[in-house]
Order: structure tokens, then sequence, then C-alpha cells
């Protein structure tokens, strides 16, 4: 009998041994789990971490309305800190270098996340809903992920544009007859040099040339842009964001947009802290995320989602991403070039 109980209790420890094998141990096993009982095992572990923190560019209102949806599913605390992009870089690099590490979610322009990244601060991760982004969501280090975007489109007022005669393309937009009525937001140098690349680079800058020749009104700030335009006093842009476009047709302005080929578009990314301090919170807040649910809720909010399962007219369109690369490594360039097309030479304040 006792020979009996030895071998249960040899066999009951294998098991064990086994089980406690398949655990995710290390922040990045953590992060890069993908056993059929992940939920569950992040669930678990993420009530006993209790809370996770995540330093965000989303409005106060947008990130509560997502956060209490995440805590009422999992009854996992979320302790946002909003600021923009480069006070989250700022904030993370100081805290890193003074041995802390407070954030275990970052959720900003992708060209601040590659700061991050560059400074080693973040850690590739998984999640079930990367089989529903497209790749073009991805840098090809794949240490973060788009989570929404904000796409470049043309926007116009109705009773001033037509539908039918709205320019369908970027040479349309040269037509003379918009000469005076098409506006520009001041700090779309990302926008410029991608459309400047895309038509190749000798093409592309002659292109902006004849735009700039067209006398196009500069405004500081998208929504402002927007705004315009539903009021009537710039006529058109191609530089609107359709998700502000949208807003305000939703609410009765007379305006529309459209893509114009090749359309692009900002990635808003999330990424996790190599030293994330609530680990499995954290992986559990990004699954959230970048679900179907987080997504749908990002939609309700007027955000453009990446999640393609999530159907929306704000990303059905053929588009491709601003390389990040532009505003870190090349950011000089473009902009003198952009300031001497459209600033006369005035610093650029960068886009809002």
């Amino acid at each position: 009998m006792a020979r009996g109980v030895d071998s249960l209790a040899i066999i009951a420890l294998m098991f064990a041994a086994v089980a406690a094998a398949a655990v995710p141990a290390t922040v990045r096993d953590i992060f890069m789990y993908r056993g059929a009982d992940r939920e569950r095992v992040l669930v678990e572990r993420a009530k006993k971490e209790g809370s996770v923190v995540v330093y965000s560019t989303l409005t106060v209102a947008d990130a509560t309305t997502l956060s209490e949806a995440f805590e009422r599913k999992y009854g996992v605390k979320v302790m946002a800190w909003r600021g923009n992009g480069d006070k989250i870089v700022q904030r993370a690099i100081t805290e890193a270098r003074s041995g802390r590490y407070d954030a275990d979610v970052f959720e900003m322009n992708a060209p601040q996340m590659e700061m991050l990244y560059r400074e080693k601060l973040l850690e590739e991760f998984f999640s079930p809903a990367f089989a529903d982004i497209p790749p073009a969501a991805f840098p090809p280090h794949r240490h973060y992920v788009a989570d929404r975007f904000a796409f470049y489109v043309l926007a116009f007022n109705t009773r001033f544009v037509k539908p039918a005669e709205a320019p369908s393309t970027y040479e349309e937009l040269l037509d003379p007859k918009w000469r005076g009525k098409l506006g520009l937001e001041a700090g779309d140098v990302a926008w410029f040099a991608a459309v400047t690349k895309a038509m190749g680079e000798e093409k592309g800058l002659a292109y902006f040339r004849s735009l700039a020749a067209m006398k196009p009104q500069l405004r500081t700030g998208h929504i402002l842009l927007a705004e315009l335009v539903a009021a009537g006093e710039i006529p058109m842009t191609p530089t609107a964001y359709n998700n502000n476009v949208e807003t305000l047709k939703k609410k009765g302005a007379p305006v529309d947009w459209k893509p114009l080929a090749p359309a692009f578009g900002r990635a808003t990314s999330v990424a996790l802290s190599k030293r994330a301090p609530h680990p499995h919170a954290a992986a559990l807040f990004t699954d959230f995320l970048l679900s179907r649910e987080g997504q749908q809720i990002l939609q309700r909010l007027n955000r453009v989602p990446s999640n393609a399962a999530v159907g929306s007219t704000l990303n059905n369109f053929r588009y491709e991403l601003v390389d990040p690369v532009i505003m870190l490594d090349e950011w000089q360039k473009w902009s003198n070039l952009w300031s001497s097309l459209f600033l006369g030479g005035k610093d650029v304040k960068g886009e809002d």
C-alpha cells in the first residue's frame, strides 16, 4: 500500500513539474505565451497583481470609457496617465534612467514608440488578436502594433464641391478651378514625405511645387482644418483625418471625404514595457485593447480600429502607413523642404 501511495505521489509531482514548466515565468515568457489557457492564466494572475499602469495619448474621456469596460470584465484596475507622445517618451526614459519602471503599457504614435524601442524599453509580445490585424500595422521588429489609425483623406464641403466633381487623384487637385480653394495642415510633413516617396522623389517634389502654386491656405490643427471645411471657409483639403470629418458629417455638417491613392495613415500603437511591474495585467489589457470587443469600443468613440474583423468605413480601403523613420531620421530634410514650399522658410511646429 505504501508503495502505491509513493507511486501516486511521484506521478503527482511529475504532473506538477510539467504544469509548472508550461507556466510562463519571465516577463517575455508571459508576453509571448500562446497556450490555450492564455486568458485564464492572465486573468488569474492579473487579479493578484491588482492593477495595470497605462501611459496613453487617448483623451481622458476615451481612456476612461475603455478602462471601465476592462475593469468590469476582469476586475483589474487601470491606472492611466495621459500625455502627448513626446511627454510619454520623456517620462519613460527619465524613469528608466533613475531605475524606476512604473508603466506596464504604452499607447501612442508610432514614431515615439520607435524611440522607446531604440531605448530598449519595450518587449516583444503576442496577442490572439494578431490574426485579425494587417501586416502593415507591425514594424519589422514587432515590438509594438497599431491599435488605431488616423488616415489622411480628401475632405470637401458638399455645398461648394459636388461629390461627383471632387478630385479622385492627387493630380486632379492641380486643376486650375481649385486654385485658392485648397487647405493644408501646416505641420503635415509626414504626409508630404510619404506621398513624395510613393510618387518617386523627383516626380513627387515636382508635384508638390505645383500644389504650392495652387496657393493653399495653411492652418494648424487637423480638427480645426476639418471644421473650416465644414464651415465652407476652406472648400477642400487633402490632409484631413477621416474620423474628424466623419464626426462632423454625423452631426449634419455639409462635408464628405474620400481617400486618394496612395492613401496614407498614421498609426497609434500599443507596446509593453520590458520591465512591466504587472506583466500579466499588461498582457491582458493589451489583448483586450486589440480584441474585437476593445476595438469596437474605440470604434464607438469614433476612432479608426486596426483590427480588420471590426467593420468600419473608416478603414475599408487600401492604405499604407507612414514610416516612423521619416519622423525620426529624416525629419530635418523633409521639414526643410515642406517649409520652403509652403511656409516661406518658417519653422515647422509639427503635426497636431
